[in-house]
C-alpha cells in the first residue's frame, strides 16, 4: 500500500491556515478581554492545537497579540485599496472612502475594542511592528491624492489634511462602535441596529461632504 505523503506546498498551505485560524480567534478573544486577560490556554483550545503550536508560529502571547494588531489594520487598509477610487469623481470617491471605513468597522467591531486596548497601553505594541506607520501610510497618500483632485476641479476647500480628514472619517467610525452599548441605553436609541448603521453613516457622510466642500 502506498501511503501519500504531503508535498513541501500542501504543508505550507496548512501551515498558512493553521497560522490564519489562530490569528482569527486570538482576535476576537483579545478583542473581547484584552492582552492581560486573554489566555493562550483559551485559543489553543479554540482553535484545536496546542501552546507550544501557538509559540511556534507567534514566539510567545505578545507576540500573537502583535500578529493580531498588524493583521487587524491590514484588513482596513486592504478594504480602502480595493475600492477604484480613481475611477470616480473626487467628492463621490471621498464618500465612498467614507461608506466603506464606517461598515468595515460595524462589520468588524472587535477591531475598534483592540484599537481601544492598545490606546490604554499607550500604543507599547503597536510601536514595536516592524513596518506598521509605512503599512498604514497608504490611506494617507489616497486621501492626499483625493484633496489634491478636488481641489484643482474645485470641488474641495484649501488647506484640507489629509491625516486630519482620515482622523475626521475615523472618528465617526470607531464612536459608533465602541460606545454603541452605552449610547444606545443612555439615550434609548431603540431603533434596529441596522437602521441606526444607515443614520450613523448619512450623518459621517453630510459632516465629511460639508467639512471638505469649496
Amino acid at each position: 500500500m502506498i501511503r501519500e505523503t504531503a508535498t513541501p506546498q500542501r504543508r505550507g498551505h496548512d501551515a498558512e491556515r493553521t497560522r490564519e485560524e489562530i490569528l482569527s480567534v486570538a482576535r476576537e478573544i483579545f478583542a473581547e478581554k484584552g492582552l492581560n486577560g486573554a489566555r493562550v490556554d483559551e485559543i489553543a483550545e479554540a482553535t484545536h492545537t496546542s501552546k507550544r503550536m501557538i509559540y511556534y508560529y507567534f514566539g510567545s502571547k505578545e507576540g500573537l497579540y502583535q500578529a493580531v494588531l498588524a493583521s487587524s489594520y491590514a484588513g482596513i487598509r486592504r478594504v480602502e485599496s480595493e475600492a477604484g477610487l480613481e475611477d470616480m469623481e473626487p467628492m463621490e470617491a471621498l464618500l465612498h472612502v467614507v461608506r466603506g471605513t464606517i461598515d468595515y468597522q460595524a462589520q468588524n467591531p472587535g477591531f475598534a475594542r483592540l484599537v481601544a486596548v492598545e490606546n490604554i497601553q499607550r500604543a507599547r505594541f503597536l510601536t514595536q511592528i516592524e513596518g506598521i506607520r509605512e503599512h498604514n501610510r497608504p490611506i494617507i497618500d489616497v486621501l492626499s491624492a483625493l484633496i489634491a483632485r478636488g481641489v484643482g476641479q474645485g470641488v474641495f476647500r484649501t488647506g484640507l489634511d489629509p491625516v486630519d480628514l482620515h482622523w475626521l472619517i475615523s472618528s465617526f467610525a470607531v464612536f459608533n462602535v465602541a460606545n454603541d452599548a452605552s449610547f444606545s441605553f443612555l439615550f434609548e436609541q431603540g431603533t434596529k441596529r441596522e437602521a441606526r448603521h444607515a443614520r450613523h453613516r448619512q450623518t459621517a457622510e453630510d459632516a465629511v461632504r460639508r467639512y471638505c466642500a469649496a
